[in-house]
């Protein structure tokens, strides 16, 4: 993979096993890929280094047949030993310009940052990208307060180096977080947490490039649990497929009303719509 081309990312992936138990780290990886992501981070905090080498090591074959950067989380020496394009490293972790002297010169070197300050400092530092986060609370980053829309905002307005929001972005919200300037988004439980990766991607990036183009022809202003959204969408069952919800057990209420399942077909959305979707999770 040539550095070249990475700067030109729009939806980030990031492993995390724990959302998809009983499936194939590859498999859900690879329907990610095909559904749109364009860089792709492993992350696996607690597992063993040899696991995690392993891991890596699947995950260079992978990505490097779809022509897709590989970055590995903290472990710097696992991202050497797999070949990967480069690696992310958190604000307590090993400093940038030592991070650099390791990986080398041509190496992709990602750092998160949680305020403005700490984006400037990797800016002037040399990170290649920077991770703009949590947007909202999130279960990769438990006790971590949500930095909120501001900071997007803000970094929209003063960093010049690459940069993707990340955290508890899904479907329902990123319409916001674009709205605040981001352009490019980073997802882990959206993305590996679905039964349906590749739809799910595709997703996130029809909402990419809508907010690139200024917003879809013909879009329509809703309110969907209470944040505002654009929508190409004319009908309860279009806008559930949009968000990929579909097959899922959701209760819909459009403007005050509760929509019947088989009436999502013909449940027409107009301009101004409010929208309450409630999903449900099985359990015992």
């Amino acid at each position: 993979m040539e550095k070249r081309n990475w700067r030109d990312f729009k939806l980030y992936a990031i492993t995390a096993a724990n959302y998809h138990p009983g499936r194939d780290l590859l498999e859900v990886m690879e329907q990610a890929i095909l559904g749109g992501a364009d860089i792709v981070q492993l992350r696996a905090k607690d597992a063993p280094k040899e696991a995690l080498l392993r891991d890596a090591r699947a995950l260079r074959e992978l990505t490097a047949r779809y022509g897709v950067p590989l970055i590995v989380n903290d472990h710097i020496d696992v991202a050497l030993a797999a070949g990967a394009d480069g690696a992310h490293i958190g604000q307590d972790d090993l400093p940038l310009a030592e991070a650099r002297r390791i990986l080398g010169p041509d190496a992709i070197i990602g750092i998160s940052t949680h305020n403005l300050a700490q984006a400037l400092a990797a800016e002037r530092g040399g990170a290649d990208y920077i991770g703009v986060g949590p947007v909202y609370p999130t279960g990769t980053k438990p006790g971590r307060a949500a930095v909120t829309t501001a900071y997007v905002r803000e970094a929209a307005a003063n960093v010049s180096i690459p940069w993707v929001a990340i955290g508890g972005i899904t479907l329902a919200n990123a319409g916001e977080v674009l709205a605040a300037g981001a352009t490019r988004i980073c997802a882990v439980s959206a993305i590996v947490g679905s039964e349906r990766p590749a739809e799910v991607c595709r997703a996130f990036r029809a909402k990419l490039d809508a907010a690139r183009a200024g917003g879809e022809p013909g879009s329509i202003a809703i309110t969907v649990n209470g944040r505002r959204e654009r929508t190409s969408a004319r009908t309860v069952g279009a806008l559930v497929e949009s968000l990929g919800l579909a097959g899922k057990s959701l209760v819909v209420e459009l403007n005050g009303e509760i929509v019947a399942r088989e009436a999502w077909a013909t449940a027409a959305i107009a301009d101004g719509a409010s929208l309450e979707l409630v999903h449900f999770v099985g359990g015992g």
